[in-house]
């Protein structure tokens, strides 16, 4: 699955910057949301899953719509950092352990707000409510 042609970088969708599709929605609904994406490859984030997904009914030939994951709080039950690599050999998802306990640590001494739930997240590789 090699990549052809401009791609568009968002970080959500094309309307909203905090309004993305979910990792198991249908083809017909990322063909909806990224229609007027002219590109032929979109990578997006936000919702920290990462996929590769290519559209056979797409108006645009080659379709690939693509999530880059998240480096530090993934939501797919995998708390290692996930990043996608675009390179000739086509896309691909890379994972990457790293010291988690040591972030959680820096994390506690910190004085972000929410940092308990941000830890939550990290340490469960799942969303969380926020208290």
């Amino acid at each position: 699955m090699q990549i052809q042609g401009p791609l568009a970088l968002l970080h959500a969708s094309p309307e909203s910057a905090w309004r993305a599709p979910a990792s198991q929605c249908t083809d017909a609904e990322l063909e909806l949301v990224y229609e007027l994406v002219k590109q032929p490859v979109i990578v997006y984030g936000h919702i920290h899953r990462p996929f590769i997904r290519r559209i056979e009914d797409s108006k645009i030939p080659g379709r690939l719509v693509l999530n880059s994951g998240s480096v530090g709080q993934s939501h797919d039950g995998d708390p290692s950092a996930a990043y996608l690599l675009l390179d000739d050999s086509g896309p691909t998802v890379r994972r990457v352990e790293y010291d988690i306990d040591r972030e959680l640590k820096a994390l506690s001494i910190c004085g972000l707000p929410h940092a308990d739930w941000i830890s939550k997240i990290i340490q469960s590789a799942a969303p969380q409510m926020l208290p």
